[in-house]
């Protein structure tokens, strides 16, 4: 059979079994998934998404309800699966929120206190959401959990960034395997957030070593934002694709102008590994916060929350003021390949092309 009639037949069988009819998914972006782009996508035949790391149980379902009243298409919910309780050191909160007064408001001493939202709850309300879909990042859900998704024909696609943790969500369930390259714009998502910033393995030397070691499909994410990138993604042996950064710059997506227009103008090198808005590791454009968060003469961020925590003045700031410098502007290492077009003719024009060049 030629290699494209192989790779149409894997990506055919994955489109059937997730109800969607081009093998594009978006990615579940925690703060940056409004219903109206996740429509869009499902409507053009892809799948939709929302990270709901933020949202409470009623936040939940009020976007599954806006997204069924615009589409009877396909779509994933994600959440974190959450670290261990962080060590606290009061004297080192207390130099961090000095170095963020510099750059924002000043940091009120409670502001370290604030707890996350449960996630039992959460994962709660997404089973009784009923998505086809509900995706994993930063860990295994319980047995519990994997056990009423099975109940409820809903689809497990587990994120990991290792062929390690990739056997490890086989092993515990897995329908679908996300192979997320170490070029993915927003957090990384390892198990163990120490190992983040040690194991950073490009997708297209992760995507292959995951395929082989896996029996279920595998879906790639990190760093494709056009036609090639599905292209060779495809030919290493990925079922589908998943985008993030490649839709940001689409009206439905509605990001602020600033942070629309640093992703543009960023090469590959325009990017920055950092643990300096939320504790944990995630790709940044190269701002002036997260450059001066990272050098030498500034504190060591704190553990995730407590990080996260402490910038959330500043940050909120500066999504008011429209401010890239200390914006949390997250974006892929190929983020300057991104297109201002509206979400169908993304999805569209991934997927034509890409079979367009596996056909030439």
């Amino acid at each position: 059979m030629p290699i494209r009639n192989a790779i149409t037949a894997r990506a055919t069988a994955f489109c059937n079994d997730n109800g969607i009819q081009v093998p594009i998914l978006m990615a579940p972006m925690a703060g940056a998934s409004p219903a109206s782009l996740a429509i869009a996508v499902a409507n053009s035949g892809g799948m939709g998404a929302c990270g709901v790391l933020m949202m409470t149980p009623e936040a939940i379902a009020d976007w599954v309800g806006e997204m069924r009243a615009g589409s009877n298409g396909s779509f994933q919910l994600n959440t974190w699966i959450p670290d261990p309780a962080p060590s606290r050191n009061i004297e080192h909160e207390a130099t961090v929120r000095a170095f963020l007064s510099k750059w924002g408001p000043e940091v009120p001493d409670d502001a370290a206190d604030k707890t996350m939202l449960d996630f039992s709850e959460q994962c709660d309300a997404m089973l009784a959401a009923g998505p086809n879909v509900i995706s994993s990042i930063m860990g295994l859900y319980p047995p519990r959990i994997i056990a009423r998704m099975k109940e409820n024909n809903i689809k497990w696609h587990a994120t990991v960034t290792t062929v390690e943790e990739a056997i490890a969500a086989q092993d515990a369930g897995a329908d679908v395997i996300i192979a997320q390259g170490m070029e993915a714009g927003g957090h990384r998502g390892a198990f163990n957030a120490v190992d983040a910033g040690t194991a950073l393995v490009g997708l297209f030397s992760l995507l292959p070593a995951v395929v082989d070691a896996v029996d279920v499909p595998v879906v790639a994410t990190g760093g494709i934002a056009d036609a090639r990138g599905v292209a060779a993604a495809l030919l290493l042996g990925a079922s589908a694709v998943q985008i993030g950064t490649g839709l940001l710059r689409t009206p439905e997506a509605n990001i602020s102008p600033a942070w629309a227009d640093a992703i543009v103008s960023a090469n590959p090198e325009g990017t920055i590994t950092t643990r300096a808005f939320s504790g944990r590791l995630g790709r940044s454009i190269r701002t002036a916060y997260a450059v001066a968060a990272d050098s030498q003469d500034a504190p060591k961020p704190a553990p995730f929350p407590i990080q996260r925590n402490l910038t959330q003045s500043m940050r909120s700031r500066a999504a008011t003021s429209d401010t890239i410098d200390v914006m949390q502007a997250w974006a892929g290492q190929s983020a300057g390949l991104t297109r201002a077009a509206p979400a169908s003719e993304i999805v569209t024009s991934l997927w034509d092309g890409a079979q367009d060049l596996l056909n030439s």
